[in-house]
């Protein structure tokens, strides 16, 4: 689960495709992966996300819709404010505090 996860973010995953995925049905999936992980397969997912984006914003020039694509958000807007919410700065920030 965590390796289709991490080869392929931008997957518009939900917790059906992941257990499909794993073979299992959605609570084996939920129950699982909090006892192994410690955290739900979708709220890993965010996290990965937004770790791989503010790692895509501060080692390439891809634009910020860019990266939002690659870790599978629909639009700039929407990840710019998830990413705001889960490191507290914009994307535009991040990519030069992390640059510097």
């Amino acid at each position: 689960m965590l390796r289709a996860m991490h080869a392929a973010p931008g997957e518009p995953w939900t917790l059906a495709a992941l257990a499909d995925t794993a073979g299992v049905s959605r609570t084996t999936l939920a129950e699982r992966f909090v006892k192994v992980v410690g955290t739900p397969p979708l709220t890993y997912l965010k996290d990965w996300r937004m770790t791989l984006a503010a790692d895509l914003l501060a080692e390439s020039t891809s634009t910020v819709a860019a990266v939002a694509h690659q870790v599978g958000y629909a639009d700039a807007f929407g990840f710019s404010t998830a990413f705001k919410r889960f490191h507290g700065v914009n994307p535009t920030e991040c990519r030069t505090a992390c640059r510097t």
